[in-house]
């Protein structure tokens, strides 16, 4: 079976969360912590899919955008990332609305 795979759960809490991240070929970072994956963080040509989402504000003009959980020099090192904001939202707010209509279709179907 080459295709097994093993799912290892890390939070800010975990003991070395560095050495963790290192081992994976795939890195979904969702903990809502600016930056908290770093290049030196992932293995090389590893996917990062970044979920995080983070208010920072610019001190120089006052304005705030969304950064993730994801660096920007991570792009240097791993094969894959996503781009956050612009990533995961719409396609998590595009199948949020499918299951929506299907259980509304479902329910519509029952009564």
């Amino acid at each position: 079976k080459s295709g097994n795979g093993q799912v290892s759960l890390g939070q800010t809490g975990t003991g070395d969360l560095a050495a963790e991240v290192r081992q994976a070929d795939s890195v979904v970072a969702a903990a809502g912590v600016l930056n908290i994956i770093t290049a030196d963080r992932v293995k090389p040509g590893a996917a990062g899919l970044d979920v995080g989402g983070s208010r920072v504000t610019d001190p120089a003009t006052g304005k705030s955008r969304v950064a993730g959980d994801v660096a920007a020099d991570v792009a240097e090192v791993a094969g894959w990332v996503s781009p956050n904001p612009g990533g995961v939202g719409p396609m998590t707010r595009a199948l949020l609305l499918i299951n929506v209509v299907l259980a509304a279709e479902r329910q519509a179907a029952s009564a």
